[in-house]
């Protein structure tokens, strides 16, 4: 179980959206990965923090184990089967990515940077969190997520057919 406290000592905290099955989310991996290194230095401000909200089997808690093991992930990577927290911050896509402030209002939201397909040419996430630490406002403050997979939200009882 975490929660914000958390990351108290941390000014900015970037909480990305993710799963296992989704091939954008595999594509983006890397990327997170050597995000995440930077975020994890002694010196840094910065929280890093994955959560997958998927149920299905290839994203479910044993198999997130495997890849976090696998992928040697220096970084939480979170299951939560309830989908809350997804649909607190209204994510819907995996990859999909916030940037909060010390205070943990949303900076960014959207994708990691610009590059779904290839390299990338702005990086939204690493320029919003610049942004945070100098205490400014975000250059871009939303974008669309990186053309991933929508989350597989669970029906409800109450949910229509």
């Amino acid at each position: 179980t975490y929660s914000f406290a958390d990351w108290k000592d941390k000014d900015a905290l970037v909480v990305v959206f993710t799963c296992n099955s989704c091939v954008v989310a595999e594509g983006y991996e890397e990327r997170l990965v050597a995000f995440a290194a930077e975020c994890a230095k002694a010196d840094s401000k910065v929280g890093f923090v994955a959560i997958n909200v998927n149920t299905g089997k290839a994203d479910a808690l044993p198999a997130m184990k495997e890849r976090w093991a696998k992928r040697k992930f220096g970084f939480a990577y979170l299951y939560d089967p309830s989908q809350k927290t997804a649909q607190a911050y209204g994510a819907v896509y995996t990859p999909e990515c916030f940037v909060l402030t010390k205070d943990r209002k949303v900076a960014y939201m959207g994708a990691f940077d610009d590059g779904a397909g290839g390299s990338p040419k702005v990086k939204y996430v690493e320029d919003a969190v610049g942004a945070v630490l100098a205490g400014k406002p975000a250059p871009t403050a939303e974008t669309s997520a990186a053309a991933g997979c929508r989350i597989v939200f669970n029906k409800k009882k109450d949910d229509d057919d």
